[in-house]
């Protein structure tokens, strides 16, 4: 796990401000540094900055990392999961290995397959390879999107890229700007949710997509895509034993290092199954303490029952509101763009825990897009009986229901349509579109909406069931855009390499053939639960899913952070983007959903970070 930069263009001082660039992700990459600078024309420099955090061959995995002759340069951020079988292909054509790190694997074979590698390649990583010969840059992200890649070209011209933004904001040809339209879909998601970024001009390379940089022009592909059309004819009982095997092998492969790895553990069946396949030295847990002494924001307690019951030892932490208000300013610093899923503040002292003991954990990120485990995969028993009346006739009064003002079972009739596209966004709902809409001062209401973003994602999947439409936009919309960013980012923020065994290619493959009634019998992802217990107790296996409940509620309680929030929404700035009187009445009212009061603090608290305290 580690962290690149890299720009094009031939500047006074590129060698320096290559530097600062790189020393701006130090957090992600505190082992060593590395540099390339070629070329002598604006047309043909290219700089490109790692920082390094060792993992696997310690001592000869340097990046910059060339060929043979040096003509080929590569940085790379993550891991590849089939990187021996690669190597051996690549070597019978005739290539000369100098060490025994993936990344290797990734310089030959872009010299022997092309822009064809990125589907090749089983694991998670974001990388950039250039060829001096040709002056082409090839780059590529992973099909889930676990490693992030920002790229933005300056009004020089210039490309710049890397694994995090703010090394971007180093190259004084970047513009810092605020992004108008990304406030607005923010306010509802939770999370900036286009390719476009908070910072105007600056874009995410999507998951699952190749690039190719050639004469100041990017040219982009899509080179994956799930396919959950063709099912499979085995049994609920044979899926499940697939399961077990996959999920096993897939663990396998991700516990390949040269380094301690540990496992992240909560009270839920994704990390206790991991856990459980895993067998590590150690496992780490994190809960929060609360005035009333309560267990709901606690799962500490089942984590160390079942590291006791493997004979594993838990390190647990319990978290203060003291201090996790203390570090929210800087969690905020580290995710690049504001982000306001309240999970993101235990995962960072859960990261930081586990940091003390170990360089990689395992993580449980995945299952739920992939098993079908959200709650809101499921219908209710009235949904039910309710989805019993015939499809046209839901449809119908789906249709006539949107054109009408709201009335008491107007959301239940939408959803009973069948059709996820009238409603479903995924799992974060946080400000709807007319209070995103109305909340906001006319200059920042120009974004699009929430259903406008997920559109064009429902046009790729018309034909597929219910189930599978909203399994299909989360793992293109929320699992990059929140689960996966929230992980990289937290776990970087600590030097602390995060790997995820369920998002593993071959696990999704095998997954997306699964019918529906296998995800969604009785509970939620059924066929997971099943293979879990064959190893895990029935406790562990079926325990309802929790989520990483956190008590933003009755930190709010507490009057002076309470008069932080309200000082920083009667300030200048929450004037420039927002409604004051409505941002001051929503927190003075304890009737309104205290989500929309955090979701608006964390932009302004972003905003702190990266316009008013930047240096």
């Amino acid at each position: 796990m580690c962290g690149f930069v890299g720009f094009t263009g031939l500047r006074e001082a590129r060698e320096a401000i290559l530097h600062k660039m790189a020393d701006r992700i130090i957090h992600r990459g505190p082992d060593m540094e590395g540099y390339h600078l070629s070329g002598d024309t604006p047309a043909t420099a290219v700089a490109l900055g790692f920082r390094r955090l060792s993992i696997i061959d310690l001592a000869a995995g340097r990046q910059p990392m060339y060929n043979e002759d040096g003509t080929v340069v590569c940085v790379f951020n993550g891991e590849i999961y089939n990187f021996m079988d690669l190597r051996a292909e690549l070597q019978a054509k005739g290539h000369i290995f100098k060490t025994h790190c993936d990344t290797e694997v990734i310089l030959h074979g872009y010299e022997e397959y092309g822009n064809k590698l990125a589907a090749m390649l089983r694991g998670m990583f974001a990388f950039v390879v250039y060829d001096t010969k040709t002056n082409v840059m090839y780059g590529a992200r992973d099909i889930f999107g676990v490693k992030p890649f920002y790229y933005t070209q300056t009004d020089a011209g210039e490309l710049l890229f890397g694994s995090e933004i703010k090394s971007l904001l180093e190259h004084p040809g970047f513009r810092r700007e605020v992004n108008a339209e990304a406030l607005r879909p923010y306010l509802t998601f939770q999370y900036s949710a286009m390719n476009e970024t908070f910072f105007k001009g600056t874009y995410k390379l999507p998951p699952a997509h190749w690039f190719e940089y050639k004469d100041g022009k990017m040219h982009m592909e899509r080179y994956w895509d799930v396919d959950f059309r063709h099912k499979t004819g085995m049994s609920f009982e044979d899926c499940a034993a697939e399961i077990d095997a996959r999920v096993r092998e897939s663990v396998a492969a991700h516990r390949i290092s040269d380094v301690k790895v540990g496992s992240f553990l909560s009270g839920g069946v994704d990390s206790s199954y991991i856990t459980a396949c895993l067998m590590p030295d150690d496992t780490f847990s994190v809960g929060f303490e609360t005035p009333d002494g309560g267990h709901k924001f606690d799962e500490t307690t089942e984590a160390a029952e079942l590291s006791a019951k493997l004979g594993i030892h838990n390190y647990r932490e319990m978290l203060t509101k003291e201090q996790c208000l203390d570090a929210f300013a800087d969690i905020q610093y580290h995710m690049d763009e504001p982000q306001s899923n309240p999970s993101s503040v235990p995962l960072y002292f859960l990261c930081e825990l586990a940091r003390r003991h170990v360089t990689v954990v395992l993580s449980g990120e995945g299952a739920d897009e992939i098993y079908a485990g959200y709650e809101w995969y499921a219908d209710t028993p009235l949904m039910q009986k309710y989805k019993h009346l015939p499809l046209g006739l839901r449809h119908l009064a789906s249709d006539v229901s949107q054109q009408l003002p709201y009335f008491k079972g107007h959301d239940f009739i939408i959803k009973g349509s069948g059709r996820p596209e009238d409603w479903f966004i995924g799992q974060a709902l946080v400000f709807t579109e007319k209070e995103a809409y109305d909340i906001l001062k006319p200059k920042y209401r120009v974004g699009p909406t929430a259903r406008e973003i997920a559109a064009p994602i429902y046009d790729r999947v018309k034909d597929l069931p219910e189930l599978e439409k909203k399994q299909y936009l989360d793992l293109n919309l929320w699992l990059p855009g929140d689960i996966l960013l929230k992980a990289d980012k937290m776990s970087m923020a600590h030097s602390l390499e995060l790997r995820v065994p369920y998002l593993d290619r071959e696990v999704l493959r095998e997954a997306s053939s699964y019918p529906v009634n296998y995800k969604i019998a009785g509970d939620t992802k059924a066929v997971l639960r099943a293979a879990a217990n064959k190893t895990l107790p029935d406790a562990w296996a079926n325990r309802t899913k929790k989520g990483f409940p956190v008590p933003i509620a009755k930190w709010l309680e507490d009057p002076a952070f309470s008069a932080k929030v309200r000082a920083r929404f009667e300030s200048d700035v929450a004037a420039e983007y927002f409604d004051q009187d409505k941002l001051v009445a929503m927190l003075a009212d304890p009737r309104h959903d205290r989500r929309k009061i955090w979701t608006a603090y964390t932009f302004l608290t972003w905003h702190e970070q990266f316009f008013e305290k930047w240096a």
